[in-house]
């Protein structure tokens, strides 16, 4: 289904990440990111492997509405929009409603189509230690949204996963199932037959290989994208312990200070009854102190809990970006793998050739070439014209080896170049998810200390009236 094209970065600029973010509520005249600047490589000096766009697309999940409510199929569905200026689709604003199960069959196809693109994970469908209750309560449906919301966000910024033929099926068709079905029936790269690679032994070709001729590029590329999950990990194990210590949501294990704070507030309103004369500026101070816990709560809500939550899922965005290194490894292997056994059956028909001439013991092959000229003399096939015969398959599968080294090769070249071509992409991507994730951290701490600033200056005067007699 999709055309010769799709592929093919067209020679586009990429729009500096310091540009303002698209609003997908503003005027279609405004630049987007990726936005058709350029026609020319050389115009702004970007090299072979800097990311291109055509076009921009901004996505949006939104308006979650439960089908079929009151039976057993039911499900939620959500609004699925877009504003966009790329020609493969049809209207510059597209939209549709999909349900999970949609997500999950666009996120797999993508994966078999674009093997060398780092296509964004999806939240897990079972496991969301987050949120309590069943999957129809409202903070399961809103946590969801968001998580799908921020995939069709990272696919949206994807130069070649945004102008994907299925991707503007999921976003305009009114006939998705039936698109479903054709793209799983006709899909656009074809599954190859098995090569010579896969008739390999297990003991040639095993999990335990490793890459002989490791590249540089690609060693600092998995340098980088360890410390930076590193770094993720840590800081994900620091605020969770944060987000504990606040707002754990059990009182009973005495790190909860938003409970602290309360108990400290009923506390002081006790004790207001007790002092005669000062009942009410203690009630007042009470009443701040309730306010703040309240504050330390919704912080939790509305900013700390988001932003593990954000952080979580870029991780696992990480985790698809080293499936992609990895596979990108595991072809130079099968290159490297393949070029060995070439090698070897290379040797072994010079071997014959040399014991036919009657120069075995110029070629110099060593114990092995003598012990296996002894076997094969023990089982009756050391005569000439086994050893024509052998050559002949021999030569045979030279040529079948040297056709799949050639292939092996041309393959690993390709996928290396895309995926340094992808590594800049997802680099884009990284830093403006990390600016928005710490942006909105930085917003929310901001707004729960100005509010308790104006909180705790509305009771320090009440405080300071009070007059204790010595």
């Amino acid at each position: 289904m999709l055309g010769d094209e799709e592929d093919v970065f067209d020679s586009v600029t990429w729009e500096s990440p310091s540009a303002p973010a698209y609003n997908i509520d503003a005027p279609a005249a405004r630049l987007g990111p990726g936005f058709k600047q350029s026609t020319s490589e050389s115009e702004d000096g970007r090299g072979p492997h800097d990311p291109k766009w055509e076009g921009y697309l901004v996505t949006s999940v939104k308006d979650p509405v439960k089908e079929l409510a009151e039976t057993k199929d039911a499900y939620v569905s959500y609004l699925v929009s877009a504003n966009t200026n790329l020609p493969i689709f049809s209207t510059p604003n597209p939209s549709s409603r999909r349900r999970f199960q949609d997500f999950v069959f666009l996120r797999e196809n993508l994966v078999k189509d674009f093997p060398a693109c780092v296509v964004p994970p999806l939240p897990d469908k079972h496991r969301l230690e987050y949120i309590t209750g069943d999957r129809f309560s409202p903070e399961f449906i809103e946590r969801r949204r968001l998580d799908l919301h921020r995939f069709l966000q990272r696919i949206a910024r994807h130069p070649t996963l945004q102008r994907s033929t299925l991707v503007r099926a999921f976003l305009e068709s009114t006939e998705w199932h039936v698109t479903m079905h054709q793209h799983i029936a006709h899909p656009p790269v074809p599954e190859t037959s098995a090569g010579i690679i896969d008739s390999l032994s297990d003991t040639l070709l095993n999990a335990f290989s490793r890459v002989r001729k490791p590249d540089e590029r690609f060693l600092s590329m998995r340098e980088r994208v360890d410390k930076f999950e590193e770094g993720l990990n840590l800081t994900e194990r620091m605020w969770t312990r944060i987000r504990n210590r606040t707002n754990a949501g059990d009182p009973d294990t005495g790190e909860d200070l938003t409970a602290d704070y309360h108990d400290m507030a009923v506390a002081v309103q006790g004790l207001g009854f007790l002092e005669s004369g000062i009942t009410d500026p203690l009630n007042h101070f009470s009443n701040t102190l309730l306010e703040f816990s309240a504050l330390q709560r919704h912080l939790t809500q509305t900013t700390t809990e988001p932003f593990l939550v954000h952080l979580h899922s870029l991780l696992t965005y990480s985790h698809a970006n080293r499936a992609v290194l990895k596979l990108r490894d595991q072809k130079q292997m099968d290159f490297e793998e393949l070029s060995d056994y070439l090698s070897g059956v290379t040797a072994e028909r010079d071997r014959l050739a040399a014991v036919i001439s009657g120069h075995a013991g110029s070629t110099g092959l060593g114990l092995g070439a003598y012990l296996r000229d002894r076997v094969d003399a023990l089982r009756g096939a050391d005569d000439d014209r086994s050893r024509v015969e052998k050559m002949r398959k021999l030569d045979t599968k030279i040529k079948e080896l040297q056709d799949a080294v050639t292939t092996a090769h041309e393959t690993s070249d390709a996928f290396s170049d895309e995926t340094l071509r992808e590594q800049n992409i997802f680099q884009y991507g990284k830093e403006a998810e990390m600016k928005e994730m710490l942006g909105n951290l930085a917003d929310g701490q901001i707004e729960f200390y100005r509010a308790a600033m104006e909180e705790w200056e509305r009771i320090i005067p009440i405080i300071q009236r009070i007059r204790v007699d010595v």
